[in-house]
């Protein structure tokens, strides 16, 4: 059991270092105006995403679906705080699947976005984090 929690952990921090620093690329991509720093950037985000971000979430996801399993299944569906987790981390997906849909739209020089909202949106993963670590550890609901 000590094992499939750490690798849930383990896993997660993988994924929202790549949620912390793929907008933190955005930013400096927007802010990038010669072909060869363009050319960089894209080939970061590409790399972090495809690389490290998605591999990271979904196997946070399966160890979590795995412990959540192995601690009863049915125990933690009738908990509040597990509910508004699960909500937090389908709203996460979300926010990882949009990086992707900007991901794209940089790779296609289509950024629609200035390097000053890429700040603000770089910030949302860390909502997201703190509320699920206080969710998950003081179980308030």
């Amino acid at each position: 059991m000590l094992l499939l929690k750490s690798l849930h952990l383990i896993f997660m921090v993988t994924w929202f270092a790549g949620l912390f620093y793929l907008p933190r690329l955005f930013v400096y991509h927007a802010m990038s105006s010669d072909e060869i720093s363009i050319d960089r950037f894209k080939i970061m985000e590409r790399k972090l995403f495809f690389g490290i971000m998605t591999p990271g979430a979904v196997l946070t996801l399966v160890f979590g679906i795995w412990l959540t399993a192995a601690n009863g299944w049915n125990t933690y569906m009738i908990l509040t705080w597990f509910q508004v987790k699960l909500v937090l981390l389908l709203l996460l997906v979300g926010y990882h699947v949009h990086c992707g849909i900007l991901l794209r739209d940089f790779k296609h020089d289509r950024n629609r976005h200035s390097h000053v909202w890429y700040r603000w949106y770089n910030e949302i993963p860390v909502i997201f984090l703190i509320a699920i670590i206080l969710l998950a550890v003081y179980k308030p609901l």
